[in-house]
């Protein structure tokens, strides 16, 4: 392990690069597919009362999570110094970041990784609609809505250091209230959510019986894991500007891929957020090569247009927001055991289950 931790570092920029292309086209070919869609999964559940995708959606979660405590009980990576982990718990961009983020990607038909895949597919709508999240989620990073996000985020947040607890990890907390060492809390927090998770699919019968929901669960999990393998592995704490651990997410480096192509010049090498999106886009593309399936399409109509715009917008705020997204929080997140992760993902599912509703009740009249 130390010889490849080694090898990474050497040249971490390429590694990070290289990687996130390769793990954002296994990521990209395996989401469109097996039909992976958060969004899609709550649609299911309220139309037809099916709960297979929903039940991929957990296991994506609980194979990340006890992937990514696999990998920070070995030393691959230390999950405490991702952003996720923060001593300061942003419980209100959780809650209305989340919930904006699900309302929105009601009305875009997916998330944003679900865009991501249909745009690889020929969908300009989709493509569209990353341009429109990329532009809105820099507007609330540092343009136009950064103040507001940002006297927000200050005074809603609540600094869980002066309450001696060390970040917003539930093994974290579980230590303190329980007065447990850190990795003792962190394998039973894990075993109560990813066990749980797991008993959860695999107990149903029309789930086990889909291979195709198993797989799609299983390689959207693995990826994630393979990217904190990655950046956990390449992480030099001597660099000159060392870079946190991370995985996948697709809000904010929809934002920097858009940055990356306008500034190539300034930074030739893309950063393993932006080499993610670009391989799963490649990934998408051949996946749709591959089935017959790629094609170009558009828009039906104005509403159309409008809706998915719409949409979009309130996704780039929300994501940032809540830092994340269906893939960003919900799952790379919560593989950290960070609480905020946990709020996120009810919070997206309430929203888009509203969304759902709001479309449907304007369709019926």
């Amino acid at each position: 392990m130390d010889s490849i931790r080694e090898l990474l570092i050497s040249d971490s920029a390429i590694s990070l690069a290289v990687g996130g292309l390769v793990i954002g086209f296994v990521f990209g070919f395996a989401v469109y597919r097996t039909n992976f869609c958060t969004m899609g999964s709550l649609s299911d559940i309220l139309n037809f009362a099916d709960y297979r995708r929903f039940r991929a959606w957990l296991l994506a979660i609980a194979v990340a999570m006890t992937g990514a405590q696999m990998l920070q009980m070995a030393g691959v990576v230390d999950l405490s110094r991702s952003m996720y982990l923060s001593s300061n718990l942003n419980w209100f961009g959780n809650v209305a970041g989340g919930f904006l983020f699900g309302f929105g990607m009601a009305f875009t038909g997916g998330c944003t990784s679900r865009n991501l895949v249909r745009a690889g597919g020929g969908d300009i709508r989709s493509l569209i609609v990353l341009l429109v999240v990329g532009i809105f989620a820099y507007m609330t990073i540092g343009g136009l809505f950064g103040p507001v996000r940002a006297e927000l985020q200050q005074r809603t947040q609540i600094d869980l250091s002066s309450l001696q607890i060390a970040s917003q990890g539930m093994d974290d907390m579980l230590a303190r209230l329980a007065g447990l060492e850190s990795g003792i809390s962190a394998i039973i927090v894990a075993l109560v959510i990813a066990g749980g998770f797991f008993i959860y699919c695999f107990k149903d019968q029309s789930f086990r019986a889909s291979p195709g929901h198993i797989i799609s669960g299983l390689a959207v999990g693995l990826c994630v894991v393979a990217g904190w393998a990655l950046t956990g592995l390449s992480y030099d704490e001597f660099a000159d500007r060392a870079q946190s651990p991370v995985s996948l997410s697709y809000v904010r480096p929809s934002g920097d891929t858009l940055e990356y192509l306008m500034r190539f010049t300034a930074g030739m090498i893309p950063a393993f957020g932006v080499a993610s999106v670009i391989g799963a886009l490649g990934g998408a593309f051949a996946s749709a090569l591959s089935m017959r399936r790629f094609q170009l399409m558009t828009f039906a109509d104005t509403g159309d247009t409008l809706r998915n715009l719409g949409g979009a917008a309130l996704m780039g705020i929300g994501g940032v927001l809540a830092l994340g997204c269906t893939v960003g929080q919900a799952i790379t997140g919560l593989s950290t055991l960070a609480l905020g992760s946990l709020v996120t993902f009810a919070m997206i599912v309430a929203g888009c289950v509203l969304g759902l509703k709001t479309i449907e009740k304007s369709l019926t009249g």
